[in-house]
């Protein structure tokens, strides 16, 4: 198998393990918590953050492996690589890192950062709730707008594999 190969082998799982991380936040998490009240909510997505923030290191190589791997992928793919095959490629790679990746660092990470500023406990109740809506409804919209360009990068790139 060529360098090629194992790289394309390797990061389309894991782009595909991207899809399903923010999948299962859309699907799931988001709505799990959504009834809450306000400090409860704040407190469960605090803390769940928290454990991706101290570098859970499952999280980080699927990650930051889907970066690694693919943008691999992408710089073997000119030497592997040419026409509608190596387009959806080039597609595939543009749709996860600018409309996943980009966003991810750009958005839902520095919303996760403010929430993890926060003293909660020391907030009053209108504190938490201006807190809440400041972050739930931005953080929602753009998980869903990563998880649909996560699934389809991932769709994308598993169909590249099937072609070749």
């Amino acid at each position: 198998m060529a360098l090629f190969e194992i790289a394309l082998v390797l990061s389309a799982p894991l782009c595909a393990l991207v899809a399903g991380f923010v999948f299962a936040f859309a699907s799931v998490v988001m709505p799990g918590i959504q009834g809450l009240n306000d400090r409860e909510f704040l407190r469960t997505f605090k803390a769940m953050d928290l454990v991706i923030q101290r570098n859970q290191p499952s999280f980080i190589m699927v990650w930051l492996g889907s970066v690694v791997t693919l943008m691999a992928t992408v710089l073997l793919s000119f030497w592997h690589l040419s026409g509608t095959d190596h387009l959806l490629l080039i597609l595939a790679a543009a749709i996860h890192l600018l409309g996943v990746q980009l966003p991810t660092a750009t958005i839902n990470v520095p919303l996760n950062n403010r929430l993890q500023q926060l003293e909660i406990d020391s907030l009053t109740d209108s504190e938490i709730n201006e807190a809440r809506v400041r972050f739930e409804g931005r953080w929602i919209k753009w998980n869903r707008i990563r998880t649909i360009l996560a699934i389809l990068a991932s769709s994308m790139l598993i169909a590249l594999g099937l072609r070749l």
